[in-house]
């Protein structure tokens, strides 16, 4: 009778000692609280050049121009039902950065990035020879980046390019 009350007794101080630890009593025992759910979003960063055209801010060695106001998007896939796409429009240098909370689900190998539009009628036309023109550029990890709501992974795409309809003609 006394083994089983003591048996009685030892589960009912594991359970008891189960509670706090599981519970809210873990950190007045002076543990830790269970860590809080982390937000994580991710961020995609580009550069759209307009080919052959000496406006502002034109780099010599890449012969382009930043490219300001064209369209870019995030497509990522997972099967033929499972898509997500984020828009996005280059700043005044060409820049591109593309930020979504949605996405963390796709691997970087279902996501690309592509340049859909120049909004520019001197410099309209995709570089036949751009390696994203109309396939996409893979995306290429940079680093994790700690923001006041969570964590954000920063990945690069690279450069896009489009000229004007007539080469070496900018207007």
């Amino acid at each position: 009778m006394a083994a089983l009350l003591a048996k009685c007794l030892v589960i009912s101080l594991s359970a008891v000692l189960l509670s706090l630890l599981c519970g809210r009593g873990a950190s007045a025992m002076g543990l830790p609280p269970p860590p809080a759910t982390v937000n994580f979003s991710i961020a995609v960063q580009g550069m759209v050049w307009c080919k052959g055209c000496k406006y502002s801010g034109y780099n010599a060695p890449m012969d382009a121009s930043p490219l300001q106001g064209a369209a870019v998007e995030l497509r990522c896939s997972h099967g033929p039902r499972r898509t997500k796409l984020v828009q996005g429009v280059t700043w005044q240098g060409g820049y591109f950065l593309i930020e979504s909370s949605q996405l963390t689900s796709f691997t970087i190998d279902e996501c690309k990035v592509y340049a859909t539009a120049s909004h520019s009628p001197l410099c309209d036309q995709p570089v036949p020879e751009n390696p994203g023109a109309g396939k996409g550029l893979t995306l290429k990890f940079e680093r994790f980046d700690k923001r006041a709501d969570g964590l954000q992974a920063l990945y690069s795409a690279g450069n896009f390019f489009f000229q004007p309809e007539y080469p070496n003609k900018c207007y």
